[in-house]
């Protein structure tokens, strides 16, 4: 990527001398399964799967028939529920073939949670997992829809589903009891063939701009909001996130991370499709023994996964059993990383051209990515620079005005990766994309002369202690410095005096012991007083969704209640 060489404002365009892609997935996955052919496409490990590109090519086409035969058609919302799987991959392919919009819901949830996704977008049809160790999916739609026990499959009309005419459940061959009022995907795909002439006729008539993507964005407060993406924002980004690990049809790139969410289908999915190298998918949840396992029984040359994924690899007693030395690069992305982590990853895991990824799923999801050749000091302090076609700039969250180099404010991108718009609300859309078309994230950051992006916090995490602003992933990177810390996060609590205090929540290192008079000692004379954490609490876990991401605000309620603190007012 080139960048001007000295930069005084916080703005930046990305390259521009490789074109975008402007096909639709269909199309190029089409001509990518042409010229790779014989090349594994896909292996599926805990389903003991293989597909070549050709092969995944024809069951893609064969599912894509399947689906107009059951009578969706262009624009129809298509759900799917279900952790990392082939299936989900020939639904990501699909539907895009012939104009469908697939819409992930998230595996973690519940009743009242499908209901809403599938109600707010409207979806017509469901494919879903019969269950994942507590979760029933098949028992908690029979709970939301009892219809389908008295109706044919496929031809559901539920009170509290009004739009869902057909739910899918993924079964093994045929195995399995028979599941009243649903489809098995063996049966559905045995109704379609590749040779279906439909395919083509739908597929002519898609646009690249055409929304063909709805991911439910996590929010702290409120309901999800549907971003929505188009073949254009998501294709290209996988594409040019490929090109910064420098992917090529030699690749086999293991995807733990889940595929519900942009991280696995785009930095996954697409990242390989987009340059015909191989997705190997080491189970169906995240397990970090398989996922060495994996690595070493597939000569995997890339691994993805969240800071966490990555310490809970590095940590497993069996760590040293496993031979990573194929390893070459991957991303780490999701959350924050913590520097020593990083490093780690560099050394231990062989993973010296490891890039770091930022983004958001309203921009497809990335927008700043590391190379597999930034210098080793940017790509453990920073989350890379501007991707190619986009403009990324920091503002002061109050004026709007663009900011010096080096001083903190609210990154915001546009360019081609920036959504749709949320899903039937406009206003929401009007509020996150501004009138000239740049998308505010809620990140705080940070830009060099460079043009080198480091994430310092979420405008909300920002902490005011009597006047000073503190950023939490400072003291984080301070913390993890600390022998015996194996990871740490760092929150905000109100307080009468100084108006906030921090709190630290910190995971021990296994066998390790730690006290909080420890941690404050280790603090003494390194760091401005302020900023040594008041609360100190040592804990097993971090409250975080799927996908890895820190529920800071959990943090903050449980403190709030075990310590009994007030809320302060402010003017």
């Amino acid at each position: 990527m080139t960048t001007p060489p000295a930069l005084e404002r916080s703005h930046v365009c990305g390259a521009t001398d490789t074109p975008l892609i402007e096909a639709t997935i269909g199309d190029f996955f089409a001509d990518m399964a042409l010229r790779q052919g014989e090349r594994e496409a896909l292996v599926s490990r805990h389903q003991g799967l293989r597909y070549t590109y050709t092969g995944l090519y024809r069951a893609m086409r064969q599912l894509a028939s399947a689906l107009l035969s059951l009578g969706l058609e262009k624009g129809d919302r298509v759900g799917i529920w279900s952790h990392n799987n082939a299936e989900w991959v020939l639904m990501q392919l699909a539907t895009a073939k012939v104009g469908l919009i697939l819409v992930n819901i998230n595996p973690a949830y519940r009743t009242a949670e499908v209901e809403y996704a599938l109600n707010k977008v409207g979806c017509k049809a469901l494919v879903a997992m019969p269950r994942f160790k507590s979760s029933d999916y098949l028992g908690m739609l029979r709970e939301l829809a009892p219809e389908l026990d008295r109706c044919m499959p496929g031809m559901l009309a539920a009170k509290r589903l009004p739009t869902l005419r057909a739910v899918i459940w993924i079964d093994v061959a045929g195995q399995g009891e028979e599941q009243p009022g649903m489809l098995r995907f063996s049966d559905v795909m045995a109704r379609g063939h590749a040779s279906d002439a439909r395919i083509d006729d739908v597929a002519h008539t898609l646009e690249n701009t055409d929304p063909i993507n709805i991911q439910f964005t996590s929010g702290t407060t409120g309901f999800p909001k549907g971003a929505t993406l188009t073949h254009r924002n998501i294709l290209n980004n996988g594409f040019f996130i490929g090109e910064c690990m420098r992917l090529t049809p030699r690749d086999r790139l293991c995807i733990p991370v889940p595929l519900y969410h942009c991280f696995g289908m785009v930095l996954g999915n697409l990242a390989c499709f987009t340059h015909g190298s191989t997705i190997v998918y080491p189970n169906d949840g995240f397990d970090p023994l398989t996922v060495l396992e994996t690595v070493q029984a597939e000569r995997c040359t890339g691994l993805h996964g969240v800071p966490t994924m990555f310490i809970a690899e590095l940590d497993h007693p069996r760590f040293k059993d496993f031979d990573l030395s194929s390893l070459r690069t991957g991303i780490m992305a999701g959350s924050p990383c913590p520097i020593e982590v990083m490093k780690r990853v560099q050394a231990d895991m062989h993973m010296t051209e490891v890039t770091i990824a930022y983004g958001m799923t309203e921009t497809s999801p990335v927008s700043c990515q590391s190379s597999t050749n930034t210098p080793l000091d940017k790509r453990v302090s920073t989350v890379g620079q501007v991707q190619p076609h986009l403009e990324v700039k920091i503002i002061d969250p109050d004026s709007g005005a663009i900011v010096p180099v080096g001083a903190s404010g609210e990154l915001c991108t546009k360019g081609y990766s920036v959504m749709h718009g949320y899903w039937g609300d406009a206003e929401k859309t009007r509020e996150a994309i501004d009138a000239d078309g740049f998308m505010h994230t809620g990140d705080l950051a940070t830009m060099d002369a460079q043009g080198y992006v480091n994430i310092v916090g979420r405008i909300k995490d920002m902490v005011i202690r009597g006047g000073e602003n503190l950023y939490p992933r400072e003291i984080e990177e301070f913390l993890y410095r600390h022998p015996k810390v194996q990871d740490v996060q760092v929150v905000g609590v109100p307080d009468t005096r100084y108006g906030e205090e921090l709190c630290a929540w910190v995971i021990v290192k296994p066998g390790q012991s730690l006290t909080e008079d420890d941690i404050r000692d280790f603090c003494k004379g390194q760091i401005a007083h302020y900023k040594v954490p008041r609360y100190i609490r040592f804990v097993d876990a971090f409250p975080m969704t799927v996908t890895g991401k820190i529920q800071k605000f959990k943090i903050r309620e449980a403190m709030v209640e075990q310590l009994q603190l007030q809320e302060v007012r402010t003017a």
